[in-house]
Parts: C-alpha cells; sequence; structure tokens
C-alpha cells in the first residue's frame, strides 16, 4: 500500500500552493443530529452553486457528518498519519454532492500523540488544499481544546436556537473560545427559528458578549423550522435538492451565498 510522505508532500506543496481553501469550523449548542443535518444542507447548497466543497468529520464524542451519512471511519485521516492508507482513500463523495472526510475512527480512545497530530495536520492541510470551501463538523472538547488546531485558527460558527438552555450553551461556548483563542469574531448561526426571533437571539448574544467579553460576533443568519427539511432527509437527499422551494432551501441559498462570496471575516484578527 501506497504511503504519504509529509515532508516531500509539503515542499511541493509549497511549491505549487495557489489560494488557501476557506476552512470553517461549525461547534453547535443544539441536539447531536441538528448539526449534521444542517452541514448536510449547507455543503450540498455550496456544491450547487459551484463550490468544491468537503466536510470533515472531527466530532470525538458526538454524532457526526459521517456517522449520520452510516460512511466507515476507518480510512480516516489519523490513519493517514499513522501510514495505514493513503490520502486519496479518506474522501468520500456523497450523493449530496460534496466529500466527506472523518478525523478518526468514531470512538477513538485517545487524542494522538505528538508527532500524529504533526502529521494529521499536514495530511489535513493537504486535503484542505484540494477544496475550495472545508466546513469542520467539530467539538471544543471538556479540555477546551480542539481535535485539529486548524481548527482553532479557522473561521468558527456557533449554531444556536431559540431555547434557553441552548443560547445559554451557546454564550458559554463562546466565553470558554474567547478565552482560548483570545478576542477575535465568532459567526452565529440561528436555526429552527424566523428571521424575526433569530434577531432576537442574535441581539441578545451580541450585546452581552460585546458587555462582558469584549468579544463580537457576526451573525450568520437564520434557517427556519420546515417540515420539508425532514421530508428530504427521509428521502435521503438535502433539502435545497428535494424542495428547492421551500422556506429552509432559500435560507440555506443565502448562508451558502455568504460563505462563498467570503460576504462576513470570522477569523483572528
Amino acid at each position: 500500500m501506497a504511503s504519504f510522505d509529509f515532508d516531500q508532500a509539503e515542499g511541493l506543496r509549497r511549491m505549487l500552493a495557489g489560494p488557501r481553501p476557506r476552512v470553517v469550523s461549525f461547534l453547535s449548542a443544539l441536539e447531536r443530529d441538528d448539526k449534521g443535518a444542517m452541514l448536510v444542507n449547507l455543503g450540498a447548497s455550496l456544491a450547487r452553486a459551484g463550490n468544491e466543497v468537503l466536510v470533515l468529520d472531527a466530532c470525538e464524542r458526538g454524532y457526526g457528518v459521517a456517522r449520520r451519512l452510516g460512511l466507515d471511519q476507518e480510512r480516516s485521516l489519523l490513519a493517514v498519519a499513522r501510514q495505514q492508507c493513503a490520502l486519496d482513500q479518506v474522501v468520500r463523495q456523497v450523493p449530496q454532492g460534496f466529500g466527506v472526510a472523518s478525523l478518526a475512527p468514531a470512538g477513538a480512545a485517545q487524542r494522538p500523540g505528538a508527532d500524529d497530530a504533526r502529521r494529521l495536520a499536514k495530511a489535513f492541510d493537504v486535503l484542505a488544499r484540494q477544496s475550495g470551501i472545508v466546513l469542520v463538523d467539530g467539538e471544543f472538547g471538556a479540555d477546551d481544546r480542539f481535535p485539529l488546531a486548524v481548527m482553532g485558527s479557522a473561521e468558527i460558527v456557533v449554531q444556536v436556537s431559540t431555547g434557553a438552555e441552548s443560547i445559554t450553551a451557546a454564550y458559554t461556548l463562546v466565553k470558554r473560545l474567547s478565552q482560548q483563542l483570545g478576542r477575535r469574531p465568532f459567526g452565529i448561526l440561528v436555526t429552527g427559528a424566523s428571521e424575526t426571533e433569530a434577531k432576537m437571539v442574535y441581539d441578545n448574544m451580541c450585546s452581552a458578549a460585546s458587555r462582558y467579553l469584549a468579544v463580537q460576533l457576526t451573525s450568520m443568519g437564520s434557517v427556519p423550522a420546515d417540515e420539508y427539511l425532514h421530508r428530504a432527509a427521509r428521502l435521503g437527499r438535502a433539502v435545497v435538492d428535494a424542495f428547492p422551494l421551500a422556506g429552509a432551501s432559500v435560507a440555506f441559498r443565502r448562508l451558502a451565498g455568504r460563505l462563498s462570496d467570503g460576504q462576513v471575516a470570522l477569523g483572528p484578527r
């Protein structure tokens, strides 16, 4: 089996490097399945708009995109780092129009050591450069660390709903992120809400974050509660494909447009 020589590849990559891909890490203050459903539909919307999209399942404990879609997670970036498989075996194309890769097998016993972590980061860098937009289905660990260091330097979006528990959890997450990553902007995406409800949630969070954390939040918009989302999921399709005129489809196309056009900046200052 072919192995991946990271040192030679890194030198070649730097010589031939083009524009860096856009990497966006998504965290959630909702039930485990809500983020996966959102990312499947967002990935499909971005792909339909002509973008090369990779969704990376970097969930260590939660129900990530790869598991949601029933994909084998053994051929992961961690397996590449340990030279157990080749990089071109990691990405699986799904019917929704984008590629999916896993950072590590579901339920991995522990985080990789320093050497594996270095190789893991290089493998991700090479893989990401093959895509225009990388959506990371991520978690911020109990130890206030990301499973992949680049997630902390990427753009970060926190998904929240209108529920009081979700809003509290989202604010706590923003606080933890700011304590570890410093004062930098974070995106807020409100799902299962009307535009009016979403604006109220965002305005309240933005005011509290600015006053008590000196942190800037940026609105990524909202996705309404929509039965067509569930209908599309039962069909194994994205809502933008199955029901293009649904309210959720309109919202996902709008969100995809904001991301692909670079209308928002959520990276470190």
